[in-house]
């Protein structure tokens, strides 16, 4: 097994013991993004990261710094200085940025190496990694199926092990679905603890910066460092930061199960692994109740969120008009080269999202559809208060079935939708923490299990993932240690 297959926790103890260098970390790195084989990446840093690399060669590794010299990829709706940043999108074909969001400049300052930006579903709308201006992103575990989006590049550079973490965005569960059906973690932190200045804004009442690893301890080392208050960002919380690792685990938990959810899931497997998982929780001295919420109420999830997320997502890009950044399109007037830009700019997912988003915000519709949708909303987070006011945390699988085929997953609009595809929006409705992890497989391909928390409980949601992980002993996933293990 190469470094690069380990955890972060494992490759730091390795650069300590002088068993590898940063620079063979990071030409490792390049060496298999160059290889990508499923449409994973945008711009690339190649040239950049191995000179970092390079010159920490030359440094001592710091004991209490686990990002010193870690290779990582980031989501290209992130803002990163000199690096080409598109979103996905051809209307930002071109677009260099003169600065770091905030998370790129703090992994700077820990001296984590940036190697290259991730594929994803255009301007981060869209469930499936199938929208983006590169094509289809496809499943290291299968390249017939699809890992989800919008997240899917960064999904895939840590299920293929080309690094050990990725950076990417959530707003309904574009992080912690492809974490599902990539087998790895994937984590949302409550709302305001990790920056969002960089990111571009798709629905900013919904968005949130998050990353995937493959492992638990990773993921809260990673929170550690990230968790910054950022004055740059409006929304960045003035709670006092809390320290999450080393993860405690082993405290006696009070856990809902929505029953609801669970019984829009039909798979077998899924089921019987969710089965088990409970069944040893109880026995380890959790409490687990199956709870009901009325079905209308999880029903209107998805109609709320395309509704909201729509209508911010048409203000918050109204900007990209081909006359201030981006790749412009002649015309003679400015409402031409506005046209123009935009009609040849956006791909078909993005123009239906902001005719939605624009008929929504129309005047005489607002009551009816905006607000109405955000009212919903309300009802949907004060009903889940309510849970997390008795229960300290409420889980269900992550998913509903295993990645499907390339011609099976959809961003259209559809009110067939299953309740279980829908509901890990509500973390984003609320701003709770929330945490994909590794539950099963079937036909060689994974699952998760989602946990949530009320905000701010991001450690309970570390400390109860870890027992979870013990539980399940599904840790340091890849299709490179899935294939060595069988």
């Amino acid at each position: 097994m190469n470094y690069l297959d380990l955890t972060i926790l494992e490759i730091h103890e390795a650069l300590l013991k002088k068993e590898v260098k940063v620079s063979d970390l990071v030409k490792e790195a390049i060496e298999r993004a160059k290889n990508d084989e499923f449409n994973s990446l945008e711009a690339t840093n190649f040239a950049e990261a191995l000179n970092e690399a390079l010159k920490l060669d030359q440094e001592e590794v710091p004991v209490d710094n686990y990002l010193f010299g870690i290779p990582y990829v980031a989501k290209d709706n992130l803002s990163t200085r000199g690096i080409e940043t598109t979103g996905g999108s051809d209307i930002l074909k071109g677009y260099i940025p003169s600065f770091d969001a905030t998370v790129i400049k703090i992994l700077k300052e820990n001296k984590a190496i940036l190697i290259a930006k991730s594929t994803l579903d255009e301007l981060a709308m869209g469930g499936s990694g199938k929208s983006g201006h590169k094509g289809v992103q496809l499943n290291p575990y299968d390249k017939t199926r699809l890992i989800g989006g919008s997240s899917s590049g960064s999904a895939n550079v840590v299920a293929a092990s080309y690094v050990p973490f990725a950076l990417g965005s959530d707003t309904g569960d574009s992080i912690r679905k492809p974490a599902s059906l990539g087998g790895l973690v994937g984590y949302k932190p409550t709302y305001g603890l990790i920056s969002r200045f960089g990111l571009f804004p798709f629905s900013v009442s919904l968005d949130h910066v998050g990353y995937f690893t493959r492992s638990i301890d990773d993921a809260a080392i990673l929170f550690d460092h990230l968790n910054k208050y950022d004055e740059k960002d409006y929304t960045s919380s003035l709670k006092e930061r809390e320290k999450v690792f080393p993860l405690k685990g082993k405290e006696i938990k009070k856990i809902a199960v929505i029953k609801e959810i669970v019984d829009s899931i039909k798979d077998p497997t899924i089921l019987k692994e969710f089965d088990k998982l409970i069944e040893e929780l109880k026995k380890e001295g959790h409490k687990v109740d199956f709870v009901s919420v009325d079905q209308s109420v999880l029903k209107a999830i998805y109609p709320a969120y395309i509704i909201i997320s729509s209508a911010e997502a048409t203000s918050n890009n109204a900007n990209l008009d081909g006359v201030k950044f981006g790749n412009r399109k002649d015309g003679s007037t400015y409402q031409e080269i506005m046209f123009n830009t935009r009609n040849e700019g956006f791909g078909e997912l993005i123009k239906r999202r902001f005719i939605l988003g624009s008929y929504a915000l129309m005047k005489e519709n607002q009551e009816d559809v905006y607000l109405k949708a955000k009212r919903v909303r309300n009802v949907i987070v004060e009903i889940f208060n309510k849970l997390l006011d008795e229960y300290d945390l409420f889980i269900h699988p992550a998913s509903p079935k295993v990645a499907p085929k390339i011609n099976e997953g959809s961003d259209n609009l559809d009110n067939t939708y299953l309740i279980a595809d829908n509901c890990l929006a509500i973390a984003n409705f609320g701003g709770y923490p929330s945490i994909t992890i590794p539950l099963g497989f079937k036909d060689n391909l994974p699952f998760g299990l989602s946990i949530n928390s009320r905000q701010f409980k991001d450690k309970e949601v570390f400390d109860f993932a870890k027992d979870c992980e013990n539980i399940i002993q599904l840790k340091n996933l890849s299709v490179v240690t899935f294939k060595e293990a069988k």
